[in-house]
């Protein structure tokens, strides 16, 4: 044995010398600083998954019944004696014809139905009954008239619109004590309502028109529907696309591979990234000033809104755009350029397929943003009150529409509770819509998505 290693042999571990084999002060305090710190994120991630289901579920309980609706069946005679007096059947002379003229025959066909079931309710007399029946209504059996002036003199079943507070007695939101201090409907008028659905008058079903029908007055919040807005967000998000999509991408590409870096170039780079933190109200205050005010467009117009979201959607889909075409591996271009093709053409037949689905992914997710904007669209008028459909385009673009965040805005502001209802009903369709779009982005993404 040598020297050294009877030295070597000869050594004891003392207690105080640092071991990999021994947990040390130091190293438990690592380890419990970073056992903290997984708590807090494990934390935090469960507190916004608890908020989130919190506030999912109090948008559904608030906002599922305004899918259902209460109507009353009425077999209504078209009496022609009040519709059409001189039995011509003239267009313009029923178009003369109010609603006023349709009220009583709703009133008697109820009275008649009513008599042949033997309902009937102490309190409540034959006009108390007719406020069973929505305000519009009369409206209703207008628009059916006037499509159809062949049908005056028949008896045709009709199912009419129940009344705010019937409705919402059905939902929960009316009681006999609340109805007992609601000055527009009483306990009787209740236990009427109650004595139709047992005999098959009154029913509750889908409500189909929440999604087809124009908004309505406050005093006929059951007939309030989401067929503008719609419309109007489906106009607005056709501009977007349009106009977004390929000046964003040309944008990007010119930024990445043929703008030279210089200092004019960093501005334009810094400029779009602090665009895309801009608050979306700004973008409202540029649109009326300039689409509005200068180009003279009309307000509430799908175009302008259209405008407005594409100012504020084409710095996302531009970040998004370049982002992609960087993760193309230059190789892609070198071996385009390697066997003849131009720059231009390396671009588009290589790089641009190459980094379609990160383009895709940030278009969408740019048009769901864009979807869900209120306070832009709030300053160009698209708040303003629109029963009448837009036209088709081109023309349509041009007409009055609303949109669904801003018919969500439009709604909570008002007093009745039904349109509380109808309000947490529209989020709950703008949040399909989101979600449709994200899960759009991401089966592209995937789809088409490729690896080096």
């Amino acid at each position: 044995m040598t020297d050294v290693s009877a030295d070597l042999a000869t050594q004891a571990v003392r207690p105080n010398d640092r071991s990999l084999f021994v947990r040390d002060e130091r190293t438990t305090r690592r380890h419990r600083a970073e056992m903290r710190f997984r708590m807090m994120g494990l934390a935090a991630v469960t507190f916004g998954i608890i908020a989130l289901l919190g506030l999912m579920a109090s948008i559904l309980n608030n906002g599922v019944s305004s899918f259902s609706q209460t109507y009353v069946k009425l077999a209504i005679n078209l009496d022609a004696s009040k519709l059409d007096k001189s039995g011509k059947r003239d267009p313009a002379e029923l178009q003369k014809v109010t609603t006023f003229a349709y009220q009583p025959l709703i009133k008697a066909a109820l009275v008649k139905t009513m008599a042949e079931h033997g309902i009937s309710v102490d309190g409540v007399n034959a006009k108390q009954a007719a406020e069973l029946i929505s305000k519009e209504a009369p409206a209703q059996l207008r628009r059916y008239v006037l499509a159809h002036p062949d049908k005056i003199g028949e008896t045709i079943t009709f199912e009419l619109l129940a009344a705010g507070r019937i409705d919402g007695y059905y939902k929960g939101r009316v009681t006999m004590e609340s109805a007992a201090l609601d000055r527009n409907v009483s306990p009787e008028q209740l236990r009427l309502a109650d004595q139709m659905r047992e005999a098959g008058i009154l029913e509750k079903r889908f409500n189909w028109s929440f999604f087809t029908a124009p908004d309505a007055s406050d005093t006929r919040p059951e007939a309030a529907g989401l067929g503008v807005a719609i419309l109007g967000s489906a106009y607005m998000m056709l501009v977007v696309l349009v106009l977004s999509l390929p000046i964003g991408v040309a944008a990007s590409i010119y930024l990445e591979e043929f703008a030279p870096q210089n200092r004019f170039t960093d501005i334009i780079e810094v400029n779009i990234s602090n665009l895309a933190a801009v608050p979306s109200i700004v973008f409202g205050i540029l649109g009326l000033a300039i689409f509005i005010n200068i180009a003279g467009l009309p307000q509430s117009a799908p175009l302008v809104g259209g405008l407005v979201l594409t100012l504020m959607t084409l710095p996302t889909i531009i970040i998004a755009t370049r982002s992609a075409l960087k993760a193309v591996p230059p190789s892609i271009r070198d071996a385009a350029l390697g066997v003849g093709a131009s720059k231009l053409q390396s671009i588009f037949h290589h790089v641009l397929p190459l980094a379609a689905p990160g383009i895709l992914t940030g278009t969408i997710i740019g048009l769901a943003q864009a979807l869900g904007e209120t306070a832009p669209l709030l300053l160009i008028g698209m708040v303003a009150f629109v029963r009448e459909y837009p036209g088709a385009p081109p023309e349509g673009f041009f007409d009055p529409a609303s949109a669904l965040p801003v018919q969500v805005y439009n709604w909570t502001t008002r007093g009745d509770p039904a349109f509380v209802e109808r309000a947490s009903g529209a989020i709950i369709v703008l949040l399909i819509f989101l979600a449709i779009m994200n899960i759009t982005a991401i089966i592209l993404r995937r789809r088409f998505e490729r690896r080096w």
